[in-house]
């Protein structure tokens, strides 16, 4: 009998090829065949008897075979067979399970995602041990043929979701998917919107969370970053290790948050609006120090505050993209010599120093919405340098009436806030303790709202238990 076997060195496992593919064959065949009388061309006889391989699949296209082959699976062909065996035999380098740098916690797990979709759907597993757990699987890539794979709870999530998300994603047609930046790019719902409606991750807790909410996962092969959708507004503002502590200092810092980020946003201009439009809104005091320490500045307040903020962009992204130590040298290095040197040189007033370094802290407070919060800032500035405390004002308006018009596969942006729904909003500026959530958020997890029993308030014990025998 002739016989080849195909495989793609690097990509499978030649130990499991060679003690469980071609040693069945060149020896245990002949005592399979001698004993039980069988024909040894039969293929489903082999695939059966033979091969001690748990998956293994019949296949009679060329196509099947060649992405079988590149996906690291190896083929077996019989002469005289009209069909082939796609055995898996997957083997190739990948990164082991780390902690993942852009999410750190200080309490919590320290596992994240890696580049293997496998693996990743196996650390989702063992959050939720759930036969409703459900998976499955496309190729998206016309050249590079990616693996893509979709995760929910089935009994939880809306069948809809799962539903839009499948066509979202047959409908994109181009030759790569290298990341899953490409997906979010090609199924979200305001692509000329400054805010994300699809949400990312690399931490495989706060994907179970979400997917105990109703939420459903898209995990793409080769990247550690898994998108889950419905996205909230309020999703920037909630990090796992809220519901890792209790919540009277969860619910402080979470309010930090939200302060952090108006003062982000709003700090440039208003102080552009302040010094130039509404001096009288400023005590008399620190009028006279600010007017003393801009004395003899040769540009107005708004180009300060633009030059500063540009040196600032530039800072951060030589931080981001050179080698961790070097990055952290320049970054501090940079903003301490050019704050120093321009308010020394008279280009630049010192509290435009100071209220552009508030600024920079506070927009790394909520990492999640550093890319809009940039370019909100730009535009609040721009309004507040020709119109002052009006322009705010209306830029604020706009952004509002935008973030209340989004939806992240149907669901309302900014809910529960609007349209507000009251018992959701114990995990909105707040966090309730966790026996008060009782309920998935309305707008996800409507399917199956109950999340736990409401009487689980714990309390001190009565005295029938704690009295010691006399």
């Amino acid at each position: 009998m002739k016989a080849a076997i195909i495989f793609l060195n690097g990509m499978t496992d030649k130990k499991i090829v060679n003690e469980s593919i071609i040693r069945p064959l060149m020896v245990d065949s002949r005592i399979i065949c001698q004993n039980e009388f069988v024909n040894a061309t039969d293929i489903e006889m082999i695939e059966n008897t033979m091969l001690s391989v748990g998956d293994v699949e019949k296949v009679a296209s060329i196509d099947e075979l060649v992405d079988g082959s590149l996906n690291g699976r190896t083929i077996l062909l019989i002469h005289g067979s009209t069909q082939a065996l796609l055995i898996n035999t997957q083997a190739w380098e990948t990164r082991g399970v780390e902690e993942p740098k852009t999410e750190s916690v200080v309490r919590g797990p320290r596992e994240g995602f890696t580049e293997s979709l496998l693996t990743n759907i196996t650390l989702l597993r063992r959050k939720i041990k759930n036969s409703n757990f459900s998976s499955e699987e496309i190729v998206i890539g016309k050249q590079t043929r990616t693996r893509v794979g979709i995760v929910y709870l089935k009994g939880i999530v809306n069948p809809k979701l799962i539903g839009e998300i499948k066509r979202r994603l047959k409908r994109i047609d181009t030759d790569a998917i290298l990341e899953s930046g490409y997906i979010e790019q090609f199924i979200e719902d305001a692509p000329f919107s400054i805010f994300a409606t699809v949400a990312n991750s690399e931490k495989p807790d706060i994907v179970a969370s979400k997917l105990l909410e109703g939420r459903a996962a898209i995990l793409v092969d080769g990247t550690p970053f898994v998108l889950t959708v419905p996205m909230l507004f309020i999703e920037s503002f909630q990090v796992a290790e809220d519901y890792y502590s209790r919540p009277y200092f969860t619910s402080l810092i979470r309010m930090l948050r939200f302060i952090a980020f108006v003062i982000s946003i709003l700090a440039p201009a208003t102080y552009v609006a302040l010094t130039t439009f509404h001096q009288e809104l400023i005590p008399t005091p620190l009028l006279l120090t600010m007017a003393q320490a801009r004395e003899g500045t040769p540009f107005p307040a708004v180009m300060e505050a633009g030059v500063m903020m540009v040196v600032f962009e530039i800072l951060r992204e030589a931080g981001v993209r050179l080698p961790r130590t070097v990055g952290q040298a320049i970054s501090i290095v940079g903003a301490l010599v050019i704050g120093e040197v321009a308010v020394s040189a008279g280009l630049i007033g010192a509290p435009m120093v100071i209220v552009v370094a508030i600024t920079a802290v506070s927009s790394f407070v909520v990492p999640a919405q550093t890319d809009s919060v940039s370019i909100l800032r730009i535009i609040l500035l721009i309004l507040a340098g020709f119109l002052g405390g009006i322009g705010i004002l209306a830029g604020l308006i706009g952004a509002y009436i935008h973030l209340a018009s989004l939806r992240s596969f149907g669901t309302p942006y900014l809910s529960p806030v609007a349209p507000l729904t009251f018992r959701d909003l114990k995990d909105v500026f707040i966090r309730a303790p966790l026996w008060a959530m009782f309920t998935r958020p309305r707008t996800i997890g409507w399917h199956d709202p109950e999340r736990q029993n409401f009487r689980l308030k714990p309390g001190p014990a009565s005295n029938e238990g704690t009295d010691s025998e006399e």
